[in-house]
């Protein structure tokens, strides 16, 4: 047997894939402007956030409630990891300027470039921790 096959992570769709997941980011959750981030979505958007509305419908939905509830939140990418049709990305999101936040890892699912499928875990970034090691 030869050895293991190596994933070449500047494979032009892996990278594309993870543009779309920033740009999606930066439209949705940053700038809170549904029209553009709906440009990203496939046509049938699977929501497993159990908060969240499944379809683009529940996507607008959820873009507006964050524009009208938290008009500063920022979520800032930390890493972003892609493989196959899927895009993991650790994330620094905040809800209101000077809270300590919350740690995120969203997973999403992309058909033919855009965005059908999606997963969260969230955390409360605490005041204090057991180790200096920090959640980013």
């Amino acid at each position: 047997m030869g050895s293991p096959s190596r994933v070449d992570s500047t494979d032009p769709q892996l990278e594309a894939n993870k543009r779309t997941v920033l740009a999606f980011y930066e439209a949705g959750i940053n700038r809170k402007d549904f029209d553009a981030a709906s440009k990203l979505i496939g046509p049938r958007y699977v929501q497993h956030n159990p908060l969240i509305a499944d379809g683009i419908d529940g996507f607008k939905g959820f873009v507006g409630s964050l524009r009208e509830r938290f008009p500063d939140l920022r979520a800032e990418v930390k890493r972003i990891f892609a493989e196959g049709d899927h895009v993991i990305a650790h994330v620094h999101g905040i809800r209101v300027p000077g809270q300590r936040g919350t740690a995120i890892v969203d997973i999403f699912r992309l058909e033919d470039g855009r965005i059908v499928e999606h997963w969260d875990v969230m955390q409360l970034v605490p005041e204090d921790a057991e180790n200096e090691n920090g959640m980013f």
